[in-house]
């Protein structure tokens, strides 16, 4: 009997893309996991995933340009930079708007209580809703108020929840890490391209005054993003290993450009070409 396979699919932001070619070359190979968990961005495409409509995401998300990702973004300053109501919205409408309990694959994702800074696990009711607060990272989307609690993105406690799939009931874990290539690139990445960072800096000016040596704001919050999540991902996976750990080379790719899906897309699947013979040891191994 096989074991029963979970996939974890970890936070980065617009990194997350790779996530969709990752699962499609295991799909490829005959490789299609029982229990899907996902954190942040993870939990978007994972959430896609389990209900089957993978293909239709990654049409859509090929054909984002810059000017598309902006118009997804609504001004908020209550809680966070951004309200995302339109980017879920518009989630809900095109993709997964359904119970936890109509899944075809068992999907579960992380978020955090900003109140006691616990790990929740978010398994029940509807799955758009837990999308948005996992994915409601501080200072940038404005949180998720659920059951009571005041919920934020899940990468402030677990960035790659191995935890949460082996509580689901997975015997053999792949994982996939998004941030192990970011070392030492957390600052002073310019966009290729006007985007998102010049709609924030019109919005709401550059930070540090006339002093054109300091980084724009969104350029601060993104660096300490990566330096947060990494070190926290780093130090859960040691104490949480996965039995295949999957980690795309994605350091040249900044915290919001969601308009370079294919270049995401792309190495995901290479990054899993290159752990394949690991994935099948792991899946024949007793």
């Amino acid at each position: 009997m096989k074991p029963k396979l979970g996939l974890v699919l970890g936070a980065g932001a617009a990194r997350g893309w790779a996530h969709i070619g990752a699962v499609r070359a295991l799909e490829e190979a005959g490789i299609k996991p029982d229990i899907i968990c996902g954190c942040s961005i993870g939990a978007f495409v994972g959430s896609a995933a389990a209900a089957g409509e993978l293909a239709k995401l990654e049409n859509w998300v090929t054909a984002l340009a810059w000017r598309d990702v902006v118009g997804l973004l609504d001004l908020g300053f209550n809680g966070g930079i951004l309200k995302g109501e339109k980017l879920i919205a518009f989630f809900e409408k095109h993709f997964v708007d359904r119970d936890f309990g109509t899944l075809a694959v068992p999907f579960g994702c992380v978020a955090t209580d900003l109140a006691s800074g616990r790990e929740v696990w978010l398994r029940e009711g509807s799955v758009a809703a837990a999308v948005r607060a996992s994915i409601a990272l501080p200072g940038l989307f404005a949180p998720v108020v659920r059951d009571g609690r005041l919920l934020v993105d899940g990468g402030l406690v677990d960035p790659v929840p191995v935890s949460l799939c082996r509580a689901m009931g997975a015997e053999v874990v792949i994982a996939i890490d998004l941030g192990s290539n970011l070392a030492g690139k957390n600052v002073g990445l310019p966009p290729a391209e006007p985007g998102w960072i010049d709609w924030l800096r019109a919005s709401l000016g550059r930070s540090g005054g006339n002093d054109s040596r300091l980084p724009s704001m969104a350029t601060v919050l993104a660096a300490s993003v990566n330096i947060m999540q990494t070190r926290i991902a780093r130090s859960r996976l040691a104490g949480e290993p996965a039995e295949v750990l999957i980690s795309p080379r994605l350091g040249h790719m900044g915290l919001m450009d969601y308009h370079r899906a294919e270049e995401a897309i792309a190495e995901g699947r290479a990054a899993v070409t290159r752990m394949l013979p690991a994935v099948e040891h792991a899946l024949q191994s007793p």
